[in-house]
């Protein structure tokens, strides 16, 4: 599970590690976070026509560059 969500969310888990959270809190920081971000990044939610349409787990709290690696990759679609 580690390695699946480092795959996704690299940044955030340097980060959770940088700041001394060990292996198994990191995990549970970032894992719904990490299969969220992976829905977006692969495309699944492009050319939704509303909110209402999104699935309820398709949003979770993340920061800034998550959301800009987010829209960037639907920039490259």
């Amino acid at each position: 599970h580690c390695l699946s969500v480092r795959a996704v969310c690299q940044r955030e888990i340097d980060c959770d590690r940088g700041h001394g959270y060990s292996w198994k809190i990191t995990l549970l920081r970032n894992y719904w976070k990490s299969k969220v971000k992976q829905e977006w990044l692969s495309g699944k939610y492009s050319n939704v026509p509303s909110r209402n349409s999104l699935p309820e787990k398709s949003m979770y709290p993340m920061d800034v560059d998550t959301w800009g690696e987010i829209l960037e990759a639907e920039l490259e679609r």
